[in-house]
């Protein structure tokens, strides 16, 4: 019987205890059997990565192989880092994907892949991006891709004639990866470059409006670069990101009214993105192991919280700041609060995608009136 631990569902210092030679294993897209996998590596017990959910000939979105092999080596970079020494990416595409130190397995599909095409100017396409890394010593690697992920899935069901998605992307940007173990770290340029190569495909089929939505707050900058890029490369389209979620006209009201922490008690594994696991995934929370870290180094112009204040943006060591990698309070958190939140960043990022569309057709009216 293969035993399968799976990475996105482990805390960091869990992570921190996995045997160096453990087989870490990434696969392109889900489908895959596990005997085969474990048959195919030598071994009874392996790792399972998050899948990359697209990128590769023949999913949603392929991006071509110099992109995908860009892709594989950031996500990879940071078990290389860690001393991880068996690491395999797991596909049944053409592309080539031998590099050093990376075992590429061509394994058949346990379960066919169909992959639905995205391309409907009269949608808004969703690309819900989150991360797998560190969340403090109670919550899990997979925290914001669970939360994005869900509140575009909702978003979707909610208004599907406005909206659709790609898969949640659960590979992003932390500049801070060697700080704790287990992070991921795809790197600026590839996570800019990879989103942009979408892109080109969803505009070459025809799509013209994208929500960019962060799960994460190092992937926010770089989403905002995209969206600028986008825009420069494809003058037409209709491209948007916003600061990460529940923190907008609808959320930043209800984190005051319903917090019980003060400023400083929401940033990171605190007590908004517990509320959210304890509401979405309580299995994967640790409550018993919470430490809350609050004491951030502050000036009159920067402070940490949710919705970051001053004018200020700056980058520093996050081991200043906090010994478990927790920003926040995550002890008061409550799962009632996560089912609250939940709602009102679903309606929150409903009003966004209803915002795009009100300025695509403002834009479209105005150039074919001049």
């Amino acid at each position: 019987m293969t035993l399968i631990t799976r990475y996105d569902e482990l805390t960091w210092p869990e992570v921190a205890a996995l045997p160096r030679d453990l087989p870490l294993v990434l696969p392109l897209g889900a489908g895959y059997d596990d005997e085969a996998i474990a048959q195919a590596v030598g071994v009874d017990h392996f790792c399972i990565l998050p899948a990359l959910p697209y990128g590769w000939e023949g999913s949603i979105v392929g991006v071509g192989e110099a992109m995908l092999r860009r892709v594989v080596a950031g996500i990879f970079s940071g078990p290389q880092e860690e001393h991880f020494s068996r690491l395999y990416v797991v596909h049944d595409g053409a592309e080539n994907l031998d590099m050093p130190d990376v075992t590429h397995l061509k394994l058949q599909r346990h379960t066919p892949y169909y992959p639905k095409i995205f391309a409907t100017p009269q949608r808004v396409i969703l690309i819900p991006c989150g991360h797998t890394e560190q969340h403090g010593y109670h919550l899990p690697m997979n925290t914001d891709t669970v939360i994005i992920g869900t509140i575009a899935e909702r978003v979707v069901a909610a208004i599907p004639d406005e909206a659709e998605m790609l898969p949640t992307l659960p590979y992003g940007v932390s500049m801070y990866r060697s700080s704790f173990a287990g992070t991921f770290n795809m790197g600026g340029r590839t996570f800019e470059d990879f989103l942009l190569a979408v892109l080109d495909v969803l505009v070459e089929r025809g799509a013209d409006r994208f929500y960019l939505m962060s799960g994460h707050g190092g992937n926010s900058s770089f989403l905002h670069n995209v969206v600028k890029y986008a825009g420069d490369r494809h003058h037409p389209i209709f491209a948007a990101t916003a600061f990460l979620h529940t923190a907008g006209h609808l959320g930043a009201p209800a984190l005051e009214r319903y917090r019980k922490s003060k400023i400083g008690g929401m940033g990171h594994a605190c007590e908004l993105e517990t509320a959210y696991l304890l509401h979405l995934r309580p299995e994967l929370c640790h409550m018993d192991r919470v430490v809350d870290e609050i004491d951030f180094i502050s000036t009159p112009n920067y402070y940490m919280d949710w919705i970051e204040g001053g004018a200020l943006i700056i980058s520093a060591p996050w081991e200043d700041d906090t010994l478990t990698g927790s920003y926040g309070a995550g002890s008061v958190a409550t799962a009632e609060n996560g089912a609250r939140w939940l709602e009102i960043a679903v309606q929150e990022k409903v009003e966004h995608v209803r915002e795009i569309h009100e300025q695509a057709w403002l834009r479209i009216a105005r150039r074919m009136s001049r």
